[in-house]
């Protein structure tokens, strides 16, 4: 039995903070905002496998009122999410995954960060597939305002 999972997160960015995607820090002038180190690629993943077992979503299972999550390494979150979904006897067949912004460019970070996410999800980073794009500098994203990710994942009965 599969079962299809979709995430997207969204997160302002602003100077002066890092920028964390995909489990890796990105050198660059601007860093996102959130309670937790704001890795919107790894929140995504969380929310698509959350989502292909009807388990809710990141913000039900790490609050951002909760002190504990408050600038916690989302790889702790992804482990975390990734362990829920073993509990309920499935595991990850791969990911899909696109990071939506206009600068910087990720390309020279892409392979870190699927040798990153493929370690805590025990996939071979074949199964991890991470893509980029602009927003030709049209809305937030265009004006280097905010990132967004989204994610698909396939999960497999065990």
């Amino acid at each position: 039995m599969y079962r299809i999972g979709q995430g997207i997160d969204f997160h302002q960015l602003a100077e002066g903070r890092e920028l964390w995607l995909g489990g890796v820090l990105i050198p660059h002038s601007k860093g996102a905002v959130g309670h937790s180190d704001a890795d919107v690629l790894l929140h995504a993943i969380c929310d698509a496998m959350l989502g292909a077992l009807s388990l809710g979503d990141i913000g039900q299972h790490f609050p951002d009122t909760d002190a504990k999550y408050k600038g916690i390494d989302s790889k702790i979150l992804l482990k975390h999410t990734y362990e829920l979904i073993q509990n309920k006897g499935y595991k990850l067949v791969n990911i899909d995954s696109t990071l939506l912004l206009q600068a910087p460019k990720i390309r020279p970070y892409v392979d870190e960060m699927r040798n990153a996410i493929a370690g805590i999800l025990n996939l071979s980073t074949e199964d991890v597939s991470i893509k980029a794009t602009t927003t030709e500098h049209l809305s937030f994203i265009g004006r280097e305002e905010g990132v967004v990710a989204t994610a698909n994942v396939l999960l497999q009965k065990i």
